[in-house]
């Protein structure tokens, strides 16, 4: 199995340049079972992000561009009555894909923001009374514009805590950049990506990264850095137990694209940030300088635990 996510990973960064840890961490999320919220400015491959991933894994893959006139039920369907055989007829919404691309969800109203949540959390939606399950995998990819951009809506803490992380791409080094200009003559045809493992080598996959092994000293580590959260020593939002498991999970994700059956503190610390960030700061820009030096010292001053298994 390692060697189909190395060859997943190995044909996404051939879109997505200059960006390996961006797209490792999108990959453990969707390992992870969880969602993926990304914040950046325009034009920093977000976009091609999300659809390169989904079909390098095989996946259905809609985008629904989130504007300020957007309906909840452009996002997850109606029931239409058919004349014809004198009964309804479910029109399924994008939210029927296995991969769903939120674009600038922020700039949709709060209702319609909220149309996601149950989605986020029960894997299922509810129409005209009635409950529909999502195909499985379901993984859900929102970008959003900085806050300070016009026409934005800020997602509300409760939202935010549905992402099991969030990332920023930033912009290119250098070399990187020349790459991509290089290319603007190019044409770039995603829907050509070749699918590198198929949807029941992907439930698989998903269902070893839950088995990972994880250690009492893993789970201590990571109780330490959560309780240091709610001591007030630094000034950031607590973290809860749902956000404990949330990065749990990323840790095991990590462990298995590391080729380890079991979770060290390394794992824990390289999905920290992109797994907590957004919880502990809520609406502020993660780029605060003053709360990534508080994170950085916080990882760093709570030491593992003896993490012998």
């Amino acid at each position: 199995m390692q060697s189909l996510i190395t060859k997943a990973l190995c044909q996404i960064e051939k879109f997505v340049i200059g960006k390996p840890e961006q797209v490792r961490l999108a990959l453990a999320c969707l390992l992870a079972r969880g969602h993926l919220l990304i914040e950046d400015l325009p034009g920093m491959g977000k976009t091609t992000l999300a659809h390169v991933l989904a079909s390098s894994l095989g996946l259905s893959y809609q985008r629904v561009q989130f504007t300020s006139d957007l309906l909840p039920a452009d996002v997850i369907g109606v029931s239409i009555f058919d004349s014809t055989n004198q009964n309804f007829t479910l029109h399924k919404g994008p939210i029927f894909n296995q991969v769903v691309l939120a674009d600038e969800i922020n700039r949709a109203s709060p209702k319609t923001q909220s149309a996601l949540l149950e989605a986020m959390e029960e894997n299922s939606v509810s129409i005209d009374g009635s409950t529909h399950n999502l195909p499985r995998p379901f993984f859900v990819i929102a970008t959003q514009n900085p806050i300070f951009h016009a026409g934005t809506y800020p997602l509300p803490e409760s939202q935010l805590d549905r992402f099991m992380m969030r990332i920023s791409l930033g912009f290119p080094d250098r070399d990187a950049e020349r790459k991509i200009l290089s290319m603007t003559n190019k044409s770039v045809d995603l829907t050509d990506v070749d699918a590198c493992i198929t949807l029941e080598q992907l439930q698989k996959i998903q269902k070893q990264v839950s088995e990972t092994h994880v250690s009492e000293s893993i789970l201590d580590y990571v109780i330490a850095l959560f309780q240091h959260t709610r001591t007030g020593e630094i000034s950031v939002n607590p973290l809860s137990p749902r956000a404990g498991k949330s990065l749990i999970a990323a840790a095991k994700a990590w462990a298995f694209m590391e080729n380890r059956a079991h979770v060290v503190p390394d794992d824990v610390k390289a999905v920290f940030s992109s797994v907590c960030e957004h919880r502990m700061v809520g609406k502020q820009s993660h780029m605060n300088e003053l709360f990534s030096n508080q994170l950085l010292k916080m990882v760093d001053y709570i030491q593992p635990f003896d993490s012998k298994n």
